[in-house]
């Protein structure tokens, strides 16, 4: 039995494919349909590496009974929110106001017009901890339908209406003393036994580890923080201490157990800032981290074509974490008695285990004192866990990720000494502007060379100008500078709300219910914080004021959240850290010894470049430091620039 989502192209839209259930893909054709029959549409909207949408499709959409009963009274659309997360902005949105929180596998009951009047999230197969099951849900969805029609137009119209309502157009100018503030915002809920800012589940808060980074170049303060998190990050279960690469988050408030899904975005966000880490502090542990995580990338989720898949399936077989746990017991079939029991010791293994059924996650708490005997035997359970059942993969290449990672690896390329993760940058770039470009616009995905039908967001044309940015940077390939140019363009020209922010869509986007706007960071940073950051970094590159005042304008309106709600900012308040530091400008013509010490530095937001517009008309064998088109006098002296950029290695 299949349905018509055996024609489209998104992994996880494939995963529901052969359910009884009728599903349609969002379109104009599943709205055409509700409003001739005239059912509601229940829309499912999820991701390929998402458990508990695994767990609502075995429990529920693979059930004969169900499915019938969802047929018969409703239009059924599903939706990969990775793929459209235009759509998944506006229908969270309405699933938050209503319920109070988010989260996926996301249903929403919308009228004929795409008006929500009813929405939750993951609904059990049985009644239980005071949820109603999926079947009571749809039964009571359909009899109000039928019985209480007005109502129900009415408050989809009513939630749409509310949700609509008009951005604020406050403004704040932002300054030094403003990001002060906000870094002090965040005390309250910063965990300090165990690192990470609140309390289970815990993500890793890359944003604003990158915004404390930047603000400690300024004041010398918050680097114990990022220390003490970066720490126990890595050193827990959410990071993989055999392969490198990091959990999409832990369940537990310690780092202990991961949700086992492992997100390009996630980890491309972290190699920066573990980068960015080492930069600052010299730490050896920081660049291993660098090292395997970069390596985990290249490894685990490059794709043939160049790009780098979205994410690896938080289950295996249909079980949570069963590549990634072990037993003592397994650890002693694998490297013998003494090895395993000294293994089973290193890595937190116990008897009673840390995670399911007597299993445990792998940590690292402490350094081993023989490094070469952990590495054979961190070796050989690699070797060992590569003969068990893997992860499903999500292979379909998002523009805004692969930005993301572009970035990362262009930096960690030039900084760690590394031509193949270089390589791959270019690799990806490449990719992105030949298959991705089309017609003079972005398109969000591709998968296996084939470049999917759907346009891109703003997140999309910021994260892929930052990467091309970076690369420029590494590289001085003037042509990646060029193309950033012109996803830039678009986002100036397309993406303006007319009062100096960015809607989220573009102005020929398909029209929704209501056209998102979020400034606010999720698991990414926000496509305006983005945004501004790319505009900024491209202005410094190139003098342009026109950049450098779109990013002031867009940076001023998310500028309101900086002193009460920082923790969900984190990526425009590091920008907000570049625009207060200028930010500088250095130019190094052929001295390579002073190059190396340009890419060192601290200072928030530092651009380099050996060539283009910023290098005209200057004098070879010098560095030049300049901030906000005004210039310091240039070096030959690497200790001079060190000072300068506040260079600590």
């Amino acid at each position: 039995m299949t349905n018509r989502l055996t024609g489209e192209t998104s992994p996880y839209l494939l995963q529901h494919a052969e359910n009884p259930v009728d599903w349609w893909p969002w379109s104009a054709e599943a709205f055409a349909e509700a409003e001739r029959t005239d059912r509601p549409i229940l829309l499912s909207i999820g991701y390929a590496a998402c458990h508990w949408c695994h767990v609502m499709a075995h429990e529920s959409f693979e059930d004969l009974a169900t499915a019938d009963y969802m047929n018969a009274h409703f239009v059924n659309i599903k939706v990969d929110r990775e793929e459209r997360p235009d759509v998944d902005a506006v229908y969270m949105e309405a699933v938050q106001a209503m319920t109070g929180h988010g989260g996926w596998p996301m249903t929403s009951f919308l009228t004929v017009k795409g008006e929500p009047f009813f929405c939750g999230t993951y609904w059990p197969r049985e009644p239980r901890h005071g949820m109603p099951s999926f079947s009571e849900v749809l039964q009571s969805v359909a009899q109000t339908w039928e019985t209480r029609r007005v109502d129900v137009d009415e408050a989809g119209r009513e939630v749409v209406e509310r949700l609509s309502r008009t951005p604020s157009d406050d403004r704040v100018e932002v300054t030094a003393g403003l990001l002060d503030k906000a870094a002090t915002s965040l005390n309250p809920s910063y965990d300090g036994v165990h690192g990470g800012f609140g309390s289970a589940p815990k993500f890793p808060p890359s944003m604003v580890l990158e915004f404390l980074l930047r603000r400690w170049s300024r004041t010398g303060e918050g680097l114990e923080k990022v220390d003490h998190t970066c720490q126990a990050m890595a050193r827990g279960g959410l990071y993989d201490q055999l392969g490198g690469g990091f959990a999409r988050y832990s369940v537990d408030g310690q780092w202990v157990v991961p949700h086992f899904e492992k997100m390009l975005y996630d980890n491309a966000l972290l190699l920066r800032v573990y980068l960015h880490w080492w930069r600052a502090s010299g730490s050896a542990f920081a660049r291993r981290v660098c090292l395997e995580t970069a390596d985990f990338l290249l490894r685990d989720l490059g794709t043939p074509e160049g790009g780098f898949a979205s994410a690896l399936d938080a289950d295996t077989n249909g079980v949570e974490g069963l590549t990634y746990a072990w037993t003592p017991s397994q650890l002693v079939d694998v490297l013998g008695a003494e090895d395993g029991a000294w293994a089973a010791e290193q890595f937190e293994v116990t008897a009673a285990g840390t995670f399911e059924h007597g299993t445990s996650t792998l940590q690292r708490l402490v350094e081993p004192a023989d490094l070469s005997r952990y590495e054979s035997v961190r070796s050989r359970l690699l070797e060992a866990r590569a003969l068990r059942p893997q992860p499903g993969r999500d292979d379909k290449v998002v523009a805004a990720w692969n930005g993301l990672a572009v970035a990362a690896l262009a930096e960690a390329g030039v900084l760690l000494d590394r031509p193949d993760y270089l390589a791959a940058a270019t690799r990806c770039a490449d990719l992105i502007r030949s298959l991705h470009w089309v017609d003079g616009r972005l398109r969000r995905v591709s998968r296996d060379g084939v470049v999917g039908k759907h346009l891109a967001v703003l997140e999309d044309y910021a994260d892929v100008a930052e990467g091309l940015i970076a690369l420029y940077s590494a590289t001085g390939d003037l042509d990646q500078l060029r193309g950033a140019h012109a996803l830039l363009e678009v986002v100036l020209t397309q993406f303006s709300d007319g009062r100096g922010g960015f809607w989220d869509t573009a102005d020929d986007a398909e029209p929704l219910v209501r056209r998102p706007q979020d400034p606010t960071d999720n698991a990414t940073p926000s496509g305006a914080a983005a945004a501004a950051g790319a505009l900024l970094s491209y202005a410094a590159l190139t003098g342009s004021a026109r950049h450098r005042t779109a990013a002031e304008q867009v940076l001023s309106t998310i500028a309101p959240l900086f002193g009460r709600h920082a923790r969900f900012a984190g990526w425009a308040c590091a920008v907000g850290e570049a625009l207060v530091a200028g930010p500088a400008e250095v130019v190094v013509l052929d001295r390579p010894d002073l190059l190396a010490v340009a890419r060192l530095a601290t200072s928030p937001g530092a651009v380099v470049a050996v060539n283009g517009p910023l290098a005209e008309g200057r004098d070879t064998g010098a560095a030049y430091v300049c901030r906000q088109f005004v210039c310091e006098l240039p070096t030959t002296e690497a200790a001079r620039l060190k000072d300068q950029l506040g260079v600590v290695l």
